[in-house]
């Protein structure tokens, strides 16, 4: 299975590369260098996105990273903490599922399914405190 045209699009559009393959019936989308907030011992890490046939209609569940996101100050990431094979490589699992109202069939895509993964990165961190 390919990305649709809208998927190519969007992930151009965010300035994102992407990688597509298919593996055990999903479709795999690897996004390599994709960049991490502040407060993770790295900058960027590859993404990888497995997405079942029925994408978009179907929503995406988890994603995985290598190598391993990791917070700087030492503290753990809930549900971070597996490792899964795939694409001859082991993988960091982010075993994070979608409550129904995350995913409207026929109006969330790619784009949408990234953003998620961005507002959960930027929740696992620390927030900088301002200082007036």
């Amino acid at each position: 299975m390919a990305l649709t045209t809208e998927d190519q699009e969007s992930l151009q559009r965010l300035g994102l590369r992407a990688v597509v393959c298919d593996e055990g019936g999903m479709t795999c989308v690897e996004i390599p260098e994709f960049r991490l907030p502040e407060g993770f011992t790295r900058s960027t890490s590859t993404l990888l996105l497995r997405l079942n046939p029925a994408f978009p209609d179907v929503p995406p569940d988890m994603w995985w990273f290598d190598p391993p996101v990791l917070r700087a100050d030492g503290a753990v990431i809930p549900a971070t903490d597996h490792s899964e094979h795939h694409l001859g490589r082991p993988w960091q699992r982010w075993s994070r599922h979608l409550d129904p109202s995350q995913w409207q069939s026929g109006v969330d895509t790619m784009e949408s399914f990234i953003a998620i993964i961005r507002r959960e990165l930027a929740t696992s961190v620390p927030q900088a405190v301002a200082c007036a």
